[in-house]
């Protein structure tokens, strides 16, 4: 009986699917070469776009991309914010909820865009491809409309910031784990693919033109693997109405940040003297003790051109101030002081919660294994509970909970920090949560050195942001919690030497990681993982896996 409601399910689905718009998009993966920095780099890229394809769809649409992989390397395509209601199997994350896309190979990811507004992104995960494998998700009211929360804008521009190597960063993430060390420090920043004139060699730079006294809406990405960024525009302040694809009250500001991972929804309006003035975005550097490297003092533009501005390229664009890079403040005000709608519509915060728990995250060290064949006694590694997180290799984890398939992980993720002292421990462990349970995490960044600021993301939900903090968090106290108006989102950048409080129901049967979205850290165990069980309806049951679903 439980098969035959399992098939008609998917047939329902299937015919939801085909009801939908569907918005269909091949995405072929290739080497490509590209002039940046005095050097002709090679990296892999999408339909030969650096960023790729900016996917465009309405709320409610289907999406169909079929990825060809023509890459030297495996490969998969996580959808990052996505919900993935009952499509677990699209959601991309390597030996989380599939096996990589072979060389040579293809596979075809579909899904709804149900529930979702706003300004999202696509990127490679596996290795550190989405380095230059990504670019902008755009999720437009239903049937196409401007019905936005705030005044439509005259202008939409998708910009995405990223990071720069000049050299292949697969070779790159390969030297950092053979050695056991962090990767090498990028070369430049960019905007969408561009250094900008600030840099040596720098041919061409990313402009907006823009007419007086209209309204533009950026949609600003953070698609680095491992910096936080500043991003401001010379003479314009911002008006936040979005982040990570959720409304947000209004939150006006001249100063961006955004976490790898973040996107940011923000009005600016032309109000400035007619000109050319620079977007600029630099790093925003969290680590203590403070070892920036060079590098993190270089800054990328961009260009907004008012349309009767001269051509007269002698004249330079206005600067803004930037921030200094160690600027906490700044960075901790733009993100504690973030608030969702408080329209009636607005989603209500769950008041039960059915399970507790407090992750800590840890940097730390464990002994080289022998894959690693030039690190030297230790390698830097991380861990959340004490478990520093190790991907399974034959299976994907999401195959294993549908078939049922023994060995392939633990369910003991601990729901608590270990006592003080304790040694990291290697393991595959998840946490299972029955289906609609609502869950709490106080994630804790520990104020021992060093420390950093880490983007933590969640796969498959989007959560409450309820109280945010430095120091240590107080068990118990609740006091601070808002429970009225908080921020949601799916990256969240828990501060150094700090704290933050979530909470999300668990409506979504699969494998979701939750993972730190600072790359150099998901090979070294900052992870885990969440195994939600079904529900005891037909349209709650996780479905069956894709005819063509990628075999390892």
């Amino acid at each position: 009986m439980l098969l035959l409601l399992l098939f008609v399910f998917a047939l329902l689905l299937a015919g939801s699917v085909a009801d939908a718009a569907t918005a269909n998009y091949t995405f072929t993966v290739e080497s490509m070469r590209v002039s940046q920095l005095c050097n002709s780099t090679g990296i892999i890229a999408v339909n030969g776009q650096l960023p790729g394809p900016t996917i465009q769809v309405n709320e409610g649409d289907a999406v169909a991309v079929n990825v060809i992989n023509g890459s030297p390397y495996n490969l998969t395509i996580h959808w990052h914010g996505i919900l993935q209601l009952l499509t677990p199997w699209a959601d991309g994350p390597s030996m989380v909820t599939q096996c990589p896309i072979q060389p040579n190979s293809s596979y075809t990811y579909r899904f709804n865009v149900t529930g979702q507004e706003g300004t999202l992104w696509w990127h490679a995960h596996s290795s550190f491809l989405r380095a230059t494998v990504h670019g902008a998700l755009v999720i437009r009211p239903r049937n196409g409309s401007s019905s936005y929360p705030f005044p439509a804008p005259d202008q939409e521009v998708p910009v995405v910031l990223g990071e720069w190597w000049n050299r292949n960063v697969v070779d790159v993430e390969s030297d950092a784990v053979s050695s056991g060390q962090l990767p090498t420090q990028s070369d430049a920043f960019t905007v969408n693919g561009l250094t900008g004139e600030l840099y040596p060699c720098a041919n061409e730079t990313f402009t907006v033109d823009v007419q007086p006294n209209t309204t533009v809406l950026l949609r600003v990405i953070n698609a680095g693997l491992n910096t936080h960024l500043f991003f401001r525009v010379a003479g314009h302040a911002f008006t936040v109405v979005a982040v990570d694809a959720c409304y947000t009250a209004n939150y006006t500001t001249d100063t961006l940040v955004l976490a790898p991972g973040h996107t940011v929804d923000a009005l600016m309006v032309a109000n400035a003297s007619v000109g050319s003035y620079y977007m600029a975005v630099q790093a925003y550097d969290s680590l203590t003790p403070n070892t920036m490297a060079a590098s993190d003092e270089t800054t990328a533009t961009g260009i907004v051109r008012y349309n009767s501005t001269s051509t007269n390229t002698t004249v330079m664009p206005v600067m803004p101030t930037m921030p200094d890079s160690s600027d906490s403040t700044t960075a901790n005000a733009f993100y504690f002081g973030l608030r969702g709608p408080a329209s009636p519509g607005a989603p209500a915060v769950p008041s039960k919660v059915d399970v507790n728990m407090t992750i800590e995250l840890g940097l730390g060290q464990l002994p080289c294994d022998s894959t690693q064949t030039s690190c030297a006694g230790n390698a830097v590694a991380a861990a959340m509970n004490g478990m520093s997180f190790r991907l399974p290799t034959q299976m994907s984890l999401l195959e294993a909970q549908f078939n049922g398939t023994p060995g392939v992980y633990t369910a003991d993720f601990p729901d608590a920090p270990p006592p003080s002292g304790t040694p990291m421990t290697e393991a595959t462990k998840v946490r299972r949560l029955k289906y609609n349970s609502t869950v709490e995490i106080v994630l804790q960044n520990p104020t021992a050195f060093p420390s950093e600021n880490h983007p933590i993301h969640l796969h498959g939900f989007n959560f409450f942001v309820l109280a945010q903090g430095l120091g240590n968090f107080t068990p118990g106290n609740v006091s601070g919690y808002n429970l009225v108006d908080p921020v949601s989102r799916n990256t969240l950048a828990v501060p150094t030497g700090g704290w933050a409080v979530i909470r999300f129901v668990a409506n979504n049967p699969g494998m979701w990681f939750f993972h730190c979205h600072l790359d150099a850290h998901v090979p070294m165990g900052l992870g885990m993982v969440f195994a939600v069980d079904n529900g005891t309806t037909p349209d709650s049951f996780l479905p069956p896996p894709p005819a063509d679903l990628p075999k390892c």
